[in-house]
């Protein structure tokens, strides 16, 4: 196999190291340099909303490689280091450096959307957020319930703190989950002590002395010691759009194997916009195992293999104790197993008589069979489905 002399991997998030993992163990060996502009090793970010904010965990126990694997694998690892420029052959750092490359992988991800700013105003997308700005004592009060801020939520309250959580939308994780599932985690975060309030459109955050203070549009406000801004993040693509690469639905386009529309330029994980045969259009996302696989895939793309990357994705969040899995896409008739009203269901997704999605609770095996399912196309029994006696994989409609 030959291999380019120098690859540069621009971020050092899950889908940059997973990239140069997948390189090495492909057989690339030439020069390969890992460049990211966090000063920390790399480390697993959706730890941030769980684990690091309860402080079961600090950085060193959610890295992704220990440091002296980077070593090992003839990985030069930059830390501290944002790249400013893109050019045909280098990339340009802050400090002005140019680094040639012979390819390159923009694994740039993204930051979080912080639409207000103050010293007790806070996002909890990376580790710069701890050491919070105060302490149980204190309220706190959550903008956006997605995700990160359920999780946020959920943390806080196995702390003590006292936690209000604001929607816009009617429901919580309204992107990930349809009405009747959702309704599930409204009674979740108000039976833990949460003071969910939805249909809040937030118009200001604003400090004042040692407090802060939140007003919707209807006048209602609300005052904490700390406000967490949790409404989701922005795909750092301003590297790739000043060098003219190609953009498409709020990323960088790419080909089956992570091509960007420049020779030798490639992009993998939150930033990369990619072809799917599951969905019109390109399909760009914002989840760690995607990040995670996309960028392996990426990585053996650059060290020469043959690479057509179609996955179905598929995520995770912890609550209360509680892990909610989804795969696919949550659209079409909802077909349950079990008790949506208690902590072990699985709720499927079909349209057209074929299976797109499931989400579960307490049911993983579920979820990873109708992953396979997802993947194939397949056509399936509803009646079938929603029988819990019968395994999700032999649910195939006759």
């Amino acid at each position: 196999m030959t291999a380019p002399s120098t690859v540069v991997v621009v971020g050092a998030g899950i889908a940059g190291v997973s990239a140069a993992a997948s390189m090495r163990a492909s057989g690339y060996d030439g020069r390969l340099l890992l460049v990211g502009d966090e000063t920390h090793l790399p480390y697993r970010r959706t730890a941030v909303s769980k684990e690091i904010l309860r402080g079961d965990k600090d950085a060193d126990g959610i890295r992704i490689k220990p440091e002296q694997w980077y070593a090992d694998q003839q990985v030069e690892l930059v830390t501290g280091t944002a790249v400013v420029g893109l050019e045909p052959d280098a990339v340009v750092t802050d400090a002005g450096e140019r680094i040639r490359y012979d390819k390159v992988v923009l694994a740039t991800g993204g930051r979080a959307r912080k639409p207000y700013v103050g010293e007790r105003i806070c996002t909890i997308r990376g580790l710069s957020c701890l050491p919070l700005p105060v302490g149980p004592e204190e309220p706190v009060v959550i903008v956006g319930a997605g995700l990160i801020g359920s999780e946020g939520a959920a943390s806080l309250r196995s702390l003590g703190y006292d936690v209000t959580l604001l929607e816009t939308a009617d429901l919580p994780l309204p992107r990930l989950l349809p009405g009747s599932l959702a309704e599930r985690y409204v009674a979740l975060h108000k039976s833990n002590g949460v003071d969910l309030q939805t249909g809040v459109s937030v118009t200001a955050v604003e400090e004042h002395g040692d407090e802060v203070r939140v007003t919707a549009a209807d006048g209602r406000s609300w005052t904490a010691g700390m406000v967490l801004v949790a409404v989701g993040m922005e795909p750092n693509t301003e590297l790739a759009a000043g060098a003219g690469l190609r953009m498409v639905g709020g990323g960088i386009e790419v080909d089956w194997s992570g091509q960007t529309s420049a020779p030798g330029v490639y992009a993998a994980g939150d930033v990369a916009a990619r072809p799917s045969s599951h969905v019109d259009g390109a399909l760009r996302l914002e989840h760690w195992q995607g990040a995670q696989n996309h960028g392996t895939a990426v990585g053996k793309a650059v060290a020469g293999e043959t690479v057509e990357f179609d996955e179905v994705p598929w995520c995770w969040s912890d609550q209360y104790g509680q892990s909610l899995q989804v795969t696919g896409w949550t659209d079409g008739e909802v077909v349950v197993r079990g008790d949506v009203d208690s902590t072990d269901f699985s709720a499927f997704f079909v349209r057209d008589g074929v299976l797109r999605g499931a989400v579960a609770l307490g049911r993983p095996s579920d979820v990873r069979a109708a992953r396979t399912l997802v993947a194939a196309r397949a056509a399936v029994d509803t009646g079938m489905l929603a029988d819990a006696a019968v395994p999700v994989a032999e649910t195939l409609s006759s």
